[in-house]
C-alpha cells in the first residue's frame, strides 16, 4: 500500500461539513456510554477507540449483558450488539443528526435497554438539541473514511508512545465532546484548580479531568484553533518556559491562541517516515512539559516497547 493511501490527505475545508455531522453523531454514541458506565477518573468511562472497522465504545455492562456500540466506517453502518445474540444496524448515509438520535435509541428500545441521555451536545457553541438537528445532515463516505483510516495510523503511533512511560497515563482513546484522538502522561502530582469555562460543559468535569499534572497530546481534524488538521501537544498547568522550549520538527510551532504546540497532520502525512516525525514531535512536546515543570523523569520514563522484549529494569 502506498504511503498517501496509509496516511490519506484530510481535506478540512471539503470535508467539514461531514465531520461535524459525525462529531454530533458520536457525541450521541459516547452520551449513551456516559449514561450507563460508573465514573471513571478524569471521564475515560466515556470515550471512543479506533477499531480495524471504525469507532467503538468497547463494552458496557448493562444488567447482567454486555452491549457495544461500534461505527462501522467500512459498510457505514452504526452497529447496536448485545450479549445476548441480538443486534440492531443502522445505514448511516442521508441520515440528519435528529434521524440518527431518534435511530439509536430505537435501537437501544429494541434490544430492552432503557438509556436517557443529555439531549444537547457539548463543548460546542450555541448547540441545537439532538431531536430538532435537521441542521448537520452531511454523510460523504469518502471523507469518513479518510479520517478513519488516518486514525487508524496515528492510533497505531500514540500507541507506541505511549509505552515509554513507567508512570499514570491515559489509554489512546477518542473524546467526542471534542473530537480528537489523545493520550495523556501525569506528573503523579495534583494540579491546581482549572478555571473551567469550556462551553456546554460543565466546570466539575473539567476539574476533575484536570485534577493532576499533565503532558497531553493528539490529533484533532480541524476546527477550533486550526482549519486544517493537526496534532497538539499541551501541558497543564502550563509551566513557566514551556512555550519557548525547542521542539522537533522545526514545523512544529507553539499557538498562543490555543495554548500547545502544534504539528499540521499534512508535515506528518508527506514526510519521508511519518512515525518517526509524529514519535518526533510527541516525544520532544513531552520533554519540554516534564523538564519546565521539572516531573521526576528518571521515575516516569523508560524505552520504548518491542514485541517480545522484556522491560529492562
Amino acid at each position: 500500500m502506498k504511503k498517501n493511501e496509509i496516511w490519506p490527505p484530510l481535506p478540512f475545508a471539503q470535508a467539514r461539513s461531514t465531520w461535524e455531522t459525525l462529531h454530533l453523531w458520536t457525541q450521541i454514541v459516547g452520551k449513551v456510554r456516559l449514561a450507563l458506565t460508573p465514573w471513571h477518573p478524569h471521564s475515560w468511562h466515556t470515550t471512543l477507540y479506533v477499531t480495524p472497522r471504525g469507532l467503538s465504545t468497547s463494552s458496557i455492562t448493562v444488567d447482567r449483558r454486555i452491549l457495544d456500540i461500534e461505527f462501522d466506517f467500512i459498510a457505514h453502518v452504526l452497529n447496536v450488539r448485545v450479549s445476548d445474540g441480538r443486534s440492531q444496524s443502522i445505514g448511516l448515509k442521508g441520515l440528519s443528526v435528529a434521524t440518527f438520535y431518534a435511530g439509536l435509541m430505537s435501537a437501544l428500545n429494541k434490544l430492552g435497554i432503557d438509556v436517557t441521555i443529555h439531549d444537547r451536545p457539548n463543548e460546542l457553541p450555541d448547540p441545537i438539541p439532538f431531536a430538532e438537528d435537521e441542521v448537520h445532515a452531511s454523510y460523504e463516505a469518502v471523507y469518513v473514511e479518510q479520517l478513519w483510516r488516518a486514525m487508524v495510523q496515528i492510533d497505531r503511533v500514540l500507541k507506541i508512545f505511549r509505552t515509554g512511560f513507567l508512570g499514570k497515563s491515559s489509554p489512546v482513546h477518542f473524546f467526542w465532546g471534542s473530537f480528537d484522538l489523545a493520550v495523556t502522561r501525569f506528573s503523579g502530582r495534583p494540579a491546581p484548580q482549572h478555571p473551567g469555562g469550556i462551553p456546554n460543559l460543565p466546570d466539575s468535569v473539567t476539574r476533575e479531568a484536570y485534577s493532576h499534572e499533565v503532558s497531553s497530546a493528539g490529533f484533532w481534524p480541524g476546527g477550533g484553533p486550526t482549519d486544517y488538521a493537526a496534532f497538539y501537544s499541551y501541558a497543564y498547568p502550563a509551566p513557566e518556559g514551556f512555550a519557548e522550549q525547542p521542539i522537533r520538527p522545526t514545523t512544529a510551532f507553539y499557538s498562543q491562541n490555543a495554548g500547545e504546540f502544534i504539528l499540521p497532520y499534512e508535515v506528518v502525512r508527506t514526510a519521508n517516515d511519518p512515525d518517526a516525525t509524529l514519535l518526533e514531535f510527541l516525544t520532544s512536546t513531552y520533554e519540554a512539559a516534564a523538564t519546565t515543570a521539572k516531573w521526576d523523569r528518571s521515575g516516569l520514563e523508560c524505552a520504548i516497547g518491542e514485541p517480545r522484549i522484556v522491560r529492562k529494569i
